[in-house]
């Protein structure tokens, strides 16, 4: 299973976004792959997805079905994530 958050590095919800991170980290020993959405890949990628609002994070299997998707602020609770890590 895959877990990815979408956003903004330079954005007013990049901080609120890094701490998550963090903190997700330390508690569950695992991480969130990050993508830029203004990057080739992270532009593919929300198309993809349709994923239009930052910040998004979806949990997506190795064969690219999605299973779940959280927009936008506030960001899901660290156990509702790491269910899918």
């Amino acid at each position: 299973m895959r877990v990815a958050i979408i956003y903004r590095y330079e954005s007013d919800h990049a901080r609120e976004v890094l701490d998550y991170l963090r903190d997700f980290s330390r508690q569950t020993g695992h991480a969130i792959e990050e993508i830029d959405p203004d990057s080739p890949d992270g532009a593919h990628f929300c198309r993809t997805y349709d994923i239009v609002e930052y910040p998004t994070m979806v949990a997506v299997d190795s064969e690219g079905r999605l299973h779940n998707m959280w927009r936008g602020r506030p960001l899901p609770t660290i156990r509702e994530v790491s269910y899918y890590v």
